[in-house]
């Protein structure tokens, strides 16, 4: 599905921080932005209206409507492989997955739907609970766990709530690559954050690999429609005997890693970060288009 309108200049965004080897930096190029001070406004306003809960139970029904319709418009043309890796997974988790699309969310949320029967919630960066739109509305109108960039706000606000949503046997969506690179197939670096996480809530991390094939058919004047695999990947623990940096460190390894092993097994080719036209799934490339 393409959510906001042309998407050459991102195209172009991505091929520049590729070739700089900025693979964690914004790509989008309209995203909004918030001083401290709106910051923690927003992410007020947003635990104040969650706290009304019969309001918000009703106000946010649209929103749940909205993501089943997505999931149904991509449900012929979505595959999940792997479930039975969760079958020891018996309370809270982590759910990491590749950055591709403002609604991505749909596949991680495939998997715990199928397997726990459970709506995960997402961490989200502060700015994108200031979105206009259709993302600005189910931003503020799913579960979502605002993360702001701030030390005290994520050691006294954030891993508290987060813990407690692990121990209530709740799903954490996080995405460790942090930005959204619109239709990119490669899967990139992960951030050790969401492992210190994890390794604080003592949590699993699951990790999920999403692939994405070209389906022939036209979706817009500058995409295709594609087809998605969800490839669930083993769990990674924390280890109790180690500490949290060093956990951190050698899952969010492990995490790439087997991010990296299903790239490759699901494309048939060794992944590097040449950019090419191709690494944009279902992206017509200006005909005039060149990688130099």
């Amino acid at each position: 599905m393409i959510i906001g309108g042309d998407k050459a200049a991102v195209v172009e965004n991505i091929k520049k921080l590729s070739k700089e080897g900025d693979l964690n930096h914004k790509a989008e190029l309209d995203d909004p932005t918030l001083d401290e001070d709106g910051a923690l406004k927003a992410i007020d306003k947003y635990n104040n209206d969650r706290a009304k809960k019969i309001k918000f139970f009703f106000r946010s029904r649209p929103a749940y409507f909205i993501h089943d319709v997505a999931i149904l418009m991509h449900k012929s043309r979505t595959t999940i492989v792997g479930l039975e890796k969760l079958n020891d997974i018996k309370g809270g988790a982590i759910i990491t997955s590749n950055h591709f699309n403002p609604i991505d969310s749909i596949f991680p949320r495939q998997v715990i739907r199928k397997k726990f029967h459970k709506f995960p919630w997402i961490v989200s960066q502060e700015t994108n609970l200031a979105m206009s739109g259709m993302n600005g509305y189910l931003m503020n109108n799913l579960p979502i766990l605002p993360l702001k960039n701030s030390p005290n706000y994520i050691i006294k606000t954030f891993i508290p709530e987060l813990k407690a949503k692990i121990e209530q046997g709740e799903f954490i969506l996080i995405y460790p690559e942090e930005e959204l690179w619109f239709n990119y197939r490669k899967p990139r670096p992960s951030k050790r954050g969401t492992f210190l996480f994890a390794s604080q809530a003592n949590a699993p991390v699951i990790p999920c690999f999403v692939e994405m094939q070209d389906s022939g058919k036209k979706d817009n004047d500058q995409f295709n429609l594609l087809n998605y695999t969800v490839h669930v990947l083993d769990p990674i623990y924390p280890d109790p005997e180690k500490s949290h940096k060093q956990n951190s460190i050698e899952m969010a390894e492990k995490d790439y890693k087997a991010k990296i092993a299903a790239y490759e097994k699901a494309y048939g080719k060794k992944l590097n970060y040449k950019f090419d036209y191709w690494d944009i799934a279902g992206y017509q490339a200006p005909k005039t288009s060149d990688d130099k």
